[in-house]
């Protein structure tokens, strides 16, 4: 079929994976002659790569659909991603939707829509996502409006938290093959981005799988940024969220010795009670995370050290919750993702006693929120009257250009100078009324 005039729209839910994920799909569609549009507009075929997380997750991924089909009855409705890979019964039961995909064969969504236009009844293609051992190879050649890009390392978790469906969305890990990763990472760096960040499903287990091909010079996370390190115009290189006890003093020693390191990192907490850790299925204490913590920071002392925490866990007591809180303020994190806990159907928690009341849950998160807040402005005092580089990406209303350092802090620079994507090192101060950001100074 010619596709030149056909429009498609798509619509991302959910973490930068599944924005990868979109972006890699959307190249599918403009080779084959499609051009993307506005979610908002009217097109041909609309993609919804949906999240379910959370149970809002599943919601607003509902309501995509549905809003899609209102836009443009006749066009396609391409239901794909994580809701769709655990709750396929739920999403057949939308009559909005023509076509289900799941996690899986992403890159035959052009041949799932054209057997859909030529037999309506083909509308299932959603497969078992726990059997697969391959990394699907779904990649980006460009990267669209952005001063960074997302190179996707890897697929899946083997974790198995107890609150956790994304093992069950996105399957056990699948390394992508290294060289793959250097050519797309070379391809955007010709395109002039001088950053990119290695994201995945759970990053810290890269090669992990390789365990079982017999290799003998397996690649871990640490090899593979080694590698990236020598390719000469990559000037930093920065890592997703990870799992805390990957972080080991002989692998900060190695990411020490590398200019392109970012000493940002996101290491998922959760909790700060050790019995809210051990219900969660978590693999480690908050001492082993301190202590952690202590390593990084004794390698790289303005680390910018950011994380996530759930309230309202089944069975979170008033105790528990203030263990976390305690512990938090003692690590002395830069930011906290606060979310709060969401049921979800398939996971051990979900029938765990002592489920916590939302309105309980709403005045944790506030409480945990505010918190955030007052920990990230006391970590960018910490950086105040330093020279750092930032990579300026974007104008910042009035006040000129904004960008990050290396450890990820927000910064405005205020000149008449073109300095989008350029790194420039400037003199950094805290001032109170950028309650958020650094101001820079040229030097």
């Amino acid at each position: 079929m010619n596709n030149t005039n056909n429009k498609v729209a798509f619509m991302t839910l959910g973490c930068k994976v599944n924005t990868y994920d979109s972006e890699a799909m959307m190249e599918l569609f403009e080779s084959a002659g499609y051009t993307i549009v506005d979610f908002s507009e009217v097109a041909d075929v609309y993609v919804i790569n949906t999240c379910t997380v959370t149970h809002l997750g599943d919601q607003k991924s509902r309501k995509m659909m549905r809003k899609a089909k209102r836009i443009n009855p006749e066009a396609i409705i391409c239901a794909v991603g994580c809701y769709v890979q655990v709750a396929p019964a739920e999403v057949e039961k939308i009559a909005e939707v023509d076509l289900m995909i799941g996690t899986k064969n992403r890159g035959d969504i052009l041949s799932y829509i054209t057997a859909h236009r030529n037999d309506v009844s083909q509308r299932d293609f959603v497969s078992n996502i726990m059997d697969e051992k391959v990394f699907e190879p779904l990649m980006i050649s460009e990267v669209k409006g952005k001063t960074r890009a997302f190179i996707k390392i890897q697929e899946g978790c083997n974790q198995f938290c107890t609150y956790c469906i994304v093992p069950f969305a996105r399957g056990p890990v699948r390394s992508r093959n290294q060289q793959q990763i250097i050519d797309e990472v070379n391809r955007v760096v010709a395109m002039g981005y001088q950053e990119v960040i290695l994201s995945g499903i759970h990053i810290a287990s890269y090669g992990i799988d390789q365990e079982d091909t017999g290799k003998t010079d397996l690649i871990d996370l640490i090899d593979l940024i080694e590698t990236l390190d020598k390719i000469e115009e990559l000037k930093r290189i920065r890592l997703g969220s990870m799992e805390p006890k990957f972080i080991t003093p002989q692998r900060l020693k190695r990411l020490a010795a590398l200019n392109s390191f970012c000493p940002h990192f996101h290491l998922s907490l959760q909790s700060g009670s050790d019995t809210v850790l051990k219900r969660m299925g978590r693999r480690y204490t908050t001492a082993e995370y301190m202590e952690i913590v202590n390593q990084i920071r004794e390698v790289f002392p303005l680390a910018a050290i950011t994380t996530d925490i759930m309230v309202g866990f089944p069975g979170e007591t008033v105790a528990e919750f203030a263990e976390t809180l305690d512990f938090a303020r003692a690590v002395g994190f830069y930011q906290i993702h606060v979310f709060k806990y969401s049921r979800r159907s398939g996971t051990k928690a979900a029938h765990f006693p002592d489920q916590i009341d939302e309105s309980l849950k709403n005045s944790r998160s506030h409480e945990l929120s505010e918190l955030s807040r007052e920990l990230e402005a006391a970590f960018l005092k910490k950086n105040d009257d330093s020279v750092v580089e930032v990579l300026f990406e974007a104008t910042h209303d009035d006040a000129g250009y904004s960008g990050h350092t290396k450890n990820y802090l927000p910064v405005i620079l205020k000149t008449e100078e073109e300095i989008s994507g350029r790194i420039i090192p400037v003199r950094v101060s805290y001032i109170s009324r950028y309650a958020d950001k650094l101001v820079g100074e040229s030097i």
